[in-house]
């Protein structure tokens, strides 16, 4: 019977890495900004698109619905995102940034642009062209898995 080895199994191993990159960049979203990481996305994803439902966000970050109605309601409440009638269904809200909201972006996105340049600074460009090709192979091939066919 075949052995798992934590350290050379790959679905771990990016866990590990994915979970590291993110605890350095919550500290710093946290010390800089006071933005848990939910939050950041929230706003970063709003930014980028205008009005969304926090059903929209959930898909776009891949969060759950807990996780992305906690920021949101912690985003309402520092004002950095309002909530307004959704005209195409009234049992939802659309969520999109304040004037503050929109502020607040524009500074941690050249911080967030940074902290990522730090952490891919020993990576050559081809490296990172590559790397970025095959998360997106590793996300469109784990898309479809059935828990069931593990």
């Amino acid at each position: 019977m075949p052995s798992l080895k934590l350290d050379q199994f790959l679905p771990y191993r990016l866990s590990i890495a994915s979970n590291r990159v993110s605890s350095a960049i919550a500290t710093a979203y946290q010390s800089l900004f006071g933005l848990r990481i939910p939050e950041w996305r929230l706003i970063a994803v709003i930014a980028e698109g205008e009005g969304f439902t926090q059903q929209a966000l959930g898909a776009a970050t891949r969060m759950d619905k807990v996780t992305v109605s906690r920021a949101a309601i912690a985003l309402v409440d520092r004002g950095l995102v309002e909530r307004r009638p959704n005209p195409d269904d009234q049992r939802s809200h659309l969520l999109s940034l304040t004037r503050a909201g929109q502020t607040l972006y524009e500074s941690v996105a050249p911080k967030a642009l940074e902290l990522e340049a730090r952490i891919f600074a020993g990576f050559s460009v081809d490296e990172i062209a590559t790397f970025s090709a095959m998360l997106d192979r590793l996300e469109a091939s784990a898309a479809p898995l059935d828990p069931e066919q593990a």
